[in-house]
This record gives C-alpha cells, sequence and structure tokens, in this order.
C-alpha cells in the first residue's frame, strides 16, 4: 500500500506546487507524471533494499528466485521513473513501465496465492492487487503513453522547420531577409 500513498500524496502535494505557480505541475496530468515517477523511484529503490529477499519469494515457478532478476526488475522501474520526466523519452518509458506492471502481475498473483508474506505481513488479498495494479497502470497511461505530445515536427501548433533556415522557423527566416 505504500506505493499507493506515494502515488496520491504525490500527486496532490506536486498539483499543489502548480497551483501556487510551479509551471511544470500546472496540470493535473503533469502533476500525476511526476507522482508516478516519484512512486516509481520509490518502488524501484526498494528492490536494492532488505525487500529484496521479499521480492524474491515472490517469483513464481519456473523462473528463479534470484536476486539478479529483482536488480533488473528495479533497475528498470527507476530507468523508466527517469524516462518519464524526460519529454523524448515520456512515452516510451511509460510503455515499459505499463508493460513490467503487466509482466510483475504473476508475481503478485503468486504471492497472494501462496500466501508469500512481505515485510513480515499476510500478502494482500489478489482483488487488491489486482486493483492496485490496475491504477498504477490508469496513472501511467494517462500521464505518459495516452499524452499527445506537442511541439513536434508535423503539430500544426509547433513552429515548423525547415533545413534550409539552419533549423529556424520559415518565419524568422523570412523576418531575417526582410
Amino acid at each position: 500500500m505504500a506505493p499507493l500513498f506515494v502515488l496520491v500524496a504525490g500527486w496532490l502535494v506536486l498539483r499543489a506546487a502548480g497551483r501556487l505557480g510551479v509551471e511544470q505541475v500546472s496540470s493535473w496530468r503533469s502533476a500525476g507524471r511526476g507522482a508516478s515517477a516519484l512512486m516509481f523511484m520509490f518502488t524501484g529503490a526498494t528492490h536494492f533494499s532488505p525487500m529484496k529477499r521479499d521480492y524474491a519469494a515472490m517469483i513464481p515457478e519456473p523462473l528463479p528466485k534470484s536476486l539478479p532478476l529483482i536488480y533488473l526488475t528495479g533497475a528498470l522501474q527507476i530507468a523508466g521513473a527517469t524516462g518519464l520526466l524526460i519529454p523524448p523519452l515520456r512515452r516510451l518509458a511509460g510503455i515499459g513501465l505499463a508493460a513490467q506492471l503487466v509482466a510483475m502481475f504473476p508475481a503478485n498473483a503468486y504471492a497472494a496465492h501462496e500466501g508469500v508474506p512481505f515485510r513480515g505481513r499476510p500478502p494482500t488479498p489478489l482483488p487488491v492487487r489486482a486493483l492496485l495494479q490496475l491504477a498504477f497502470i490508469a496513472a501511467v497511461w494517462w500521464t505518459a503513453i495516452a499524452e499527445q505530445p506537442t511541439g513536434t515536427v508535423g503539430d500544426p501548433r509547433a513552429p515548423q522547420r525547415d533545413s534550409y533556415s539552419g533549423g529556424r522557423t520559415a518565419s524568422m527566416a523570412a523576418s531575417r531577409l526582410s
């Protein structure tokens, strides 16, 4: 449940910062993207903490319950979180994180079904785990994947660049000629 808390609290705090004038988080979507990045940084970092053994116990057969696999998934979460914050990588990072959440769901189902404890506590029931995974996927989808990029070539709202003006917009090149 800690990741959900990080996501929701982060989203609200970042959106409040946006209302106070921080332009980078001035919309619910951008604040949610920042909160998603924060959550994946948090969860990715836990793969390198003492909780790594609990994560390894959740891996179902036939996969090995190995720490390198836990380190890999943690590193991918941190890389994805970083990618969410870099506009050219945002969509790809979102797709990767959503795919990772889907790929990791069997481990969550296995842990719930087999009663694998996490941090010494009983496992979260499968319906709750499923809803959490769906919420995380929805957050990544809405904040990174479904967002239509602006300011790219072909976007009618973006200034179009031509190769003959050294990358300047056509109107900039014309104004220099007059």
